[in-house]
């Protein structure tokens, strides 16, 4: 074992990026004890505990950077009546925030020494599921705001494998971090929803009486295994007993009955796909919607309009991936597909993104700009004055250098409506794609009203299963129109986030509109539930005594650091270089009993 001081590197910010200083003896760390800022850490302050010594399956991992994130605020509200805490006493059985880590391997057992080595540089993937059950990091396991932790089967062995991404090229820890969230911002915009009738399930078609089309099916029709049949016209009925499905005829049925229907053939849980022919009430298609099983199709097939609008479970199109599809027929089969359901923004279109200034809503709108093909005309739509001077400042620029129109607008100054100042700029036609990046469903609503016939609904933010919104579920199968929404994310979807940072098309630091070390991760906390800063609070927990600033700050406080920012305060990897040089105590490890490693 080689002992390590400064003189060994060139300088700090190298030492530290080789992960050789010696190991100290003890970790600061902000575990949560219960539902509230004031049972984070105790009295306000990080605790400090032994750094462990990892067991064979298990790794010691140093956390870089966290980044803090608005998902974090539930957990902090609920405490253990979190899903995902399932009733944990946190007195007892304490968690921790930070789901969106860089870290180092700092040393491994002896089983998994072939797959991972000290120094190496990883990110995590948090939505983790053991056994079928959600087990995420940052909530079920403690998460990263901790100095040193370890790391074993609980995010190794997972049902998906490891959930941790090999950190490639020059990223910075801020950047690495962001992955996450990035990846989630990616997410939204890839086919999550099943497409095709699901083979085995429970099919149930619903016709009107006196309906002579002659319908075909021209493929699907053989997937499921049980097939439900309501006042369904005579050519079905043909097409239906030609497979090997078994077929139950439940005729004229009021919507009284359909949860009566849903308990009997699938026990409550949904049907698997649902075919609504020649629907002409509003009300019914509401009250069949009901019924879609998790990850289910909505299937509608007609060329009359609806006699209203759909009031349309939003949180599960979120949360569930329920699929509303549709065509006018003949072919049933048609509404199917990846080719007829897209998940990405119109090419040279007019994309409109509300909430647009928040952290979340700042990557979608940056990813819009950069997205090679993607929409000519952007509108970002904020309430918050200072936040969209922050998206003008930052984005108006990059708009300009991809040859992108940015147009910014504030509902609560202005003086005509969104829908009026869309239109205007669309020229009466309405919005290719509208994404609403804050979870309030008269926002999800009225997004609706902003789209074109044949345009987009992404619902990027989640609100809670059974909030309904009305929806004009007619131009689904008329025009092809899409609503769609996405919760979480894959490693595939942070890997793309890094691929296109190391190419140079995505630039994840842009985000980043504050910085603090560990001891100021809880004034972070308070200042994201507060919107104190226009885009991501990033902590870094090796700097126990950098407080929490915004890079405007810097300039007063720091002019060493912010001589290494961007053109308009911008985060760099520069810039975390200077930081780490003048915060990080590498002497603090060069106490007595601080072990080194090779």
């Amino acid at each position: 074992m080689a002992l390590w001081c400064k003189e060994n590197m060139n300088s700090t910010y190298e030492l530290y990026r080789s992960a050789k200083a010696p190991i100290p003896k003890e970790t600061l760390a902000w575990n949560m004890y219960g539902a509230g800022l004031e049972k984070i850490g105790r009295d306000g302050r990080p605790e400090v505990f032994p750094v462990p010594e990892p067991a064979d399956n298990q790794m010691l991992v140093r956390i870089d950077a966290v980044g803090l994130c608005l998902s974090d605020v539930k957990l902090i509200r609920l405490g253990g009546r979190h899903p995902k805490l399932y009733d944990r006493d946190l007195a007892h059985e304490p968690t921790r925030l930070g789901h969106e880590v860089s870290l180092t391997v700092i040393k491994t057992g002896k089983e998994l020494q072939d797959r991972y080595y000290p120094g190496q540089r990883l990110s995590v993937q948090p939505d983790i599921y053991q056994n079928g059950m959600s087990a995420a990091y940052g909530y079920t396991i403690p998460g990263g705001l901790i100095q040193f932790h370890l790391i074993g089967p609980e995010i190794l062995d997972t049902d998906e494998g490891a959930c941790l991404l090999p950190v490639e090229g020059d990223l910075g820890y801020a950047e690495a971090a962001l992955l996450e969230p990035w990846g989630c911002v990616m997410a939204a915009y890839t086919q999550r929803r099943r497409l095709q009738p699901l083979k085995g399930g429970i099919m149930w078609i619903v016709g009107v009486p006196g309906d002579e089309r002659t319908y075909r099916f021209s493929a699907g029709l053989d997937a499921p295994a049980t097939i439900v049949l309501t006042n369904a016209p005579a050519s079905v009925r043909d097409l239906v007993a030609r497979t090997n499905a078994e077929v139950l005829v439940r005729d004229d049925l009021s919507p009284d009955a359909y949860v009566s229907l849903s308990q009997e053939i699938t026990g409550g849980r949904g049907f698997d796909d649902i075919v609504i022919l020649d629907p002409r009430s509003a009300h019914i298609v509401s009250e069949i919607a009901k019924h879609i099983a998790r990850r289910g199709t909505l299937n509608l097939v007609g060329q009359t309009p609806l006699d209203g609008l759909v009031e349309v479970d939003v949180g599960r199109l979120h949360y569930d991936y329920i699929a509303f599809l549709g065509n006018k027929g003949p072919d049933i089969a048609a509404s199917y597909g990846e080719a007829r359901n897209r998940c990405e923004l119109h090419p040279r279109g007019t994309a409109v993104f509300l909430g647009a200034g928040g952290a979340m809503g700042q990557m979608h709108v940056q990813r819009a700009i950069e997205l090679p093909d993607g929409p000519q005309q952007i509108i970002a739509s904020e309430i918050n004055e200072s936040r969209l001077q922050a998206l003008e400042q930052r984005f108006v620029p990059l708009a300009e250098q991809y040859g992108r129109r940015l147009l910014l607008f504030n509902p609560a100054t202005a003086s005509q409506s969104l829908y009026d100042f869309v239109m205007a700029a669309t020229d009466q036609r309405g919005a290719d794609d509208v994404v609403v990046c804050v979870p309030v469903a008269a926002l999800m609503a009225e997004g609706a009203t902003l789209m074109n016939s044949h345009g987009m609904l992404v619902l990027f933010a989640g609100v809670p299963n059974g909030t309904l919104a009305p929806l004009d579920v007619s131009a689904v199968y008329l025009y092809n129109a899409q609503y769609t929404g996405t919760s979480g994310l894959t490693l595939r979807d942070q890997r793309l986030v890094m691929e296109r940072a190391l190419q140079g098309s995505l630039s994840p630091a842009l985000s980043v509109a504050a910085i603090g070390g560990m001891g100021a991760a809880l004034e972070g906390l308070k200042a994201m539930m507060e919107g104190r800063y226009p885009g991501k609070i990033v902590i870094f927990p090796q700097l126990p005594n950098l407080p929490l600033l915004g890079l405007h700050d810097l300039q007063h406080d720091f002019p060493d650091v912010a001589a290494q920012l961007g053109p308009g305060y911008l985060w760099t990897k520069q810039a975390e270089a200077a930081l780490i040089e003048r915060f990080w105590p590498f002497n603090a490890a060069d106490k007595p009993g601080g072990q080194a490693h090779d």
